[in-house]
């Protein structure tokens, strides 16, 4: 009874936090977004040299693009002449870098484990991107048709001009609502997982299986939770659990990296702007961002 006790609790807890980081900074966010418009962002990211680069990264830092949201807008982007290095940076940091899942990150795991792992996503999707320039992957882009976005992708920036700051406010909190019940059931299976993990799984099992002592759990964590694709609103609390149990940080961050880097629905989708070859490089520099962040966190932190 006790242990059914402790894991409701650790579940009721998790659970609450973790809903009002979401709403919070998902309300911020939408509301700075009504004020820039699509087409200005495709400009910025247009630009040439490294600034290019640069603003790819931010963009997919602070903008909590989904699947349905990255994909249009990578064609956008295509179709607007923007060079392959920037999107391939874009496209790399979109999926692990916004403001939700760093406030998650920090709340959840310390400011200094935050910084690892915005460090690591950032730059890497920054010489990712630089890596598929040189390598020139433009070549295999399919023949693309420019198409229009809906639902979350719309550009509404131009409706929400002309209303005032509460009723844009109001808009802003119904977003982050309407985005919340779309991730609602992954944070509830994720904190649910994480609770039995917490109160169920023997200690040992971790240890042994991926404690500090094996050396080799940072890639086999990275190239299971590829497959396993696990949205980061859900492999958070499962790392946290996992981390209390006893698996060294570096699998723990390898696995939420490997997992939602790169999601299944944005894999087919990708398929039908890029040939395989480029899908499986962007699946490659997810599994190198994985395992160099797990590296780079039991380095660090341990």
């Amino acid at each position: 009874m006790n242990t059914l006790l402790d894991t409701l609790g650790y579940f009721g807890f998790i659970f609450l936090e973790l809903v009002l980081l979401f709403l919070s900074i998902s309300t911020v966010v939408a509301l700075v977004l009504q004020y820039i418009p699509h087409d200005k962002l495709q400009k910025l990211l247009g630009r040439k040299g490294p600034t290019g680069y640069l603003l790819s990264a931010i963009l997919g830092s602070v903008t909590p693009f989904c699947a349905c949201s990255t994909v249009p807008m990578t064609l956008g982007l295509l179709n607007a002449g923007v060079r392959i290095g920037p999107i391939m940076t874009f496209l790399l940091v979109s999926p692990l870098l916004n403001p939700i899942i760093v406030g998650m990150v920090w709340t959840l795991m310390g400011w200094k484990a935050c910084l690892i792992y915005f460090i690591v996503c950032f730059f890497t999707a920054l010489a990712g991107g630089w890596i598929m320039q040189i390598l020139r992957t433009d070549r295999y882009v399919r023949k693309i048709v420019e198409r229009k976005t809906s639902g979350c992708c719309d550009d509404n920036t131009q409706e929400t001009a002309t209303i005032g700051f509460k009723a844009k406010l109001k808009s802003a909190f119904k977003t982050a609502y309407s985005d919340l019940l779309s991730v609602l059931v992954y944070l509830v299976i994720g904190t649910a997982i994480g609770a039995v993990i917490y109160g169920y799984i023997p200690q040992e099992w971790v240890l042994k299986l991926a404690g500090p002592d094996n050396v080799f759990s940072i890639p086999i964590a990275a190239l299971l939770g590829i497959p396993l694709y696990i949205r980061t609103e859900s492999a958070i609390p499962i790392g946290l659990a996992l981390a209390q149990k006893g698996m060294n940080l570096g699998a723990v961050i390898a696995l939420i990296i490997g997992g939602a880097g790169m999601a299944i629905p944005e894999m087919s989708m990708l398929l039908s702007i890029f040939k395989a070859r480029v899908v499986a490089g962007i699946v490659a520099l997810v599994f190198l961002t994985a395992v160099i962040g797990g590296y780079m966190f039991n380095y660090f932190l341990t």
